[in-house]
């Protein structure tokens, strides 16, 4: 089955709202026609400002995180249906740095997929193992662990909605590159999870892209692989030039 090619841009904690719109409108002619989908996660704060200025440009903008409560007495917490009205279309779950440095358990991140679903935000769930865990032998053990706990009671009419990111944590802190046998086999394995969840049609149809020191160098070799429906980019895609390299360099691989 073919799947789109998805670019997904997380801009962590960079931008204001108007460093974000001058950055979509250097983009938007760099990446005119080009067949891949581009998402854009940015700051709360730049939600608005970003997704007006990308509305007649094709590229989606999202957030990076989220509560997962509708409402209530959260100090300094933001709500799915707070994301959706200020413009957001999809929602970074997950995220190594979430997991880390937050301590996000697989539990709440279980909380997070559905309220986003529910709030009809389109979840990017992330998964990857540490490098201890890599070293261990643990990296399937932990993978199936962390799709299954995120994908629990998830409604099969809804699984269609997800993208999944695998984003090996050491990738993302050691600031290197799975091999493109590591990111193939990863990718195989977590469609392989899907499916026994949800049968193989459903397992088919979901993207599963890949995260952790994606750059313009390496990303056609990357999407090239047969399970690898797009990419997760991070500190590459603050320059919108590198990112419409990157946007480029996918084209006519699928």
């Amino acid at each position: 089955m073919s799947r789109d090619l998805i670019i997904i841009a997380n801009w962590k904690m960079y931008k204001t709202a108007r460093e974000a719109t001058d950055f979509i409108e250097h983009l938007a002619p760099k990446i005119e026609g080009c067949k891949s989908k581009v998402f854009i996660a940015v700051p709360f704060t730049t939600i608005a400002s970003a997704a007006a200025c990308a509305k007649h440009v094709g590229v989606a903008i999202g957030a990076q995180n989220m509560n997962d409560a509708r409402e209530g007495a959260f100090t300094g917490e933001i709500a799915a249906l707070m994301l959706k009205e200020a413009g957001a279309s999809f929602v970074i779950l997950g995220h190594p740095e979430r997991r880390q440095i937050f301590g996000e358990t697989d539990e709440l991140i279980h909380r997070k997929l559905l309220r986003a679903i529910q709030d009809d935000l389109q979840p990017i769930l992330c998964v990857g193992e540490t490098l201890v865990e890599r070293e261990e032998g643990k990296i399937h053990e932990v993978l199936k662990k962390q799709i299954v706990s995120a994908l629990a009671d998830v409604p099969e009419k809804d699984i269609d909605k997800l993208i999944i990111a695998y984003e090996p944590i050491w990738a993302v802190s050691a600031r290197q590159t799975a091999s493109f046998k590591h990111v193939q086999d990863a990718h195989s394995f977590c469609r392989k999870c899907v499916e026994e969840l949800f049968g193989k049609r459903k397992a088919n149809r979901v993207p599963i892209i890949y995260g952790g020191s994606v750059n313009a160098n390496n990303v056609k070799e990357l999407v090239s692989q047969k399970d690898v429906d797009g990419v997760l980019v991070g500190g590459a895609s603050l320059d919108p030039d590198t990112l419409s390299t990157i946007v480029q360099n996918c084209e006519g691989i699928r």
